[in-house]
């Protein structure tokens, strides 16, 4: 077995999980992901991961040198980020060629969500190592589950482009597919995504907005597009936030009109009840299950 530092190696969690007797290998790329704010939602099998590994490759080595001391962990770190990524992912390559196991990660969150990783995990994988995901924390599912939406899925943006048209254009362009759509936003662009809100999402859909995610500050509130603006002009933006639009419910009310139920009922012979549900789900914005209920009764009128 590999070396670990004591306070693991004879941990009863750490024991009853058998993460000794788990596979490891070397060379690779662990992707770690970290907690978004509360360390303690930090997972065993990161926390070993990050033992086990040779070198961390970090987005800010101030930032993660303060979390493994939390933890009594030291690791030769070194920097990956957006502006070193290409030079960083040749770093990697070359610890990797020595046979060593690399851990990489982010300021807070899972590295290539929003953060980067992206090109260094797919130079690695180009290269034909492994890279081996370690799950942890993430803002976008932690805030979902807290809002009540996206029952039939979302779609995740993250963060919108700089330049204001752009913007506009991107949060048009996700409105009209009627779906809930989240995004992440830093709090000194926030006043202004809010008044962006106020002029493209319909003032039905509901729009949360949380920050602060698992710290003791966290707020997670809701808004329509008529509140929003009012409620940030009176208090100035702290925090990271991440905003979630919720779906256009008036779709839920739409009925399969006559020519959608006419290539339901040729296509239905020919593939299965879930795969044409969820292709005509897509096509028309009815609920799945509703689809579903009619390919039911069409199979048994044939």
């Amino acid at each position: 077995m590999d070396s670990v530092p004591n306070q693991f190696e004879n941990n009863i969690l750490f024991t009853e999980t058998r993460l000794a007797s788990q596979d490891f290998p070397a060379p690779a790329l662990y992707v770690v992901g970290l907690p978004i704010g509360n360390f303690a939602d930090i997972t065993l099998r990161a926390l070993w991961t990050l033992s086990l590994c040779d070198k961390v490759a970090a987005e800010d080595t101030r930032e993660t040198s303060k979390l493994l001391q939390k933890f009594s962990l030291s690791k030769e770190l070194f920097p990956v980020h957006q502006h070193n990524e290409q030079n960083g992912a040749s770093k990697i390559l070359g610890f990797l060629e020595e046979g060593l196991r690399i851990a990489l990660v982010t300021d807070a969150g899972t590295p290539a969500i929003s953060d980067p990783g992206c090109k260094a995990v797919d130079t690695v994988q180009k290269a034909g190592f492994p890279v081996i995901p370690i799950p942890g924390s993430s803002a976008v599912v932690t805030a979902l589950s807290a809002a009540g939406m996206a029952p039939e899925g979302f779609i995740f943006h993250g963060f919108l482009d700089s330049g204001s048209k752009e913007r506009l254009k991107t949060i048009k362009e996700l409105v009209d597919t009627g779906r809930t759509f989240v995004l992440y936003e830093a709090p000194h662009r926030m006043e202004k995504l809010a008044k962006e809100l106020a002029q493209t999402v319909p003032p039905e859909r509901k729009i949360v907005v949380a920050r602060e995610l698992t710290k003791k500050f966290e707020e997670i509130k809701g808004f329509t597009s008529e509140t929003i603006v009012e409620w940030f002009a009176s208090k100035k933006p702290a925090g990271e936030f991440v905003v979630i639009i919720n779906a256009d419910t008036s779709k839920k009310e739409q009925s399969l009109d006559e020519n959608t139920l006419k290539w339901l009922k040729c296509l239905s012979p020919l593939l299965p009840t879930g795969e044409l549900s969820a292709m005509a789900h897509d096509i028309t914005g009815v609920p799945k299950k509703r689809i579903y209920d009619v390919l039911l009764q069409l199979k048994k009128q044939d």
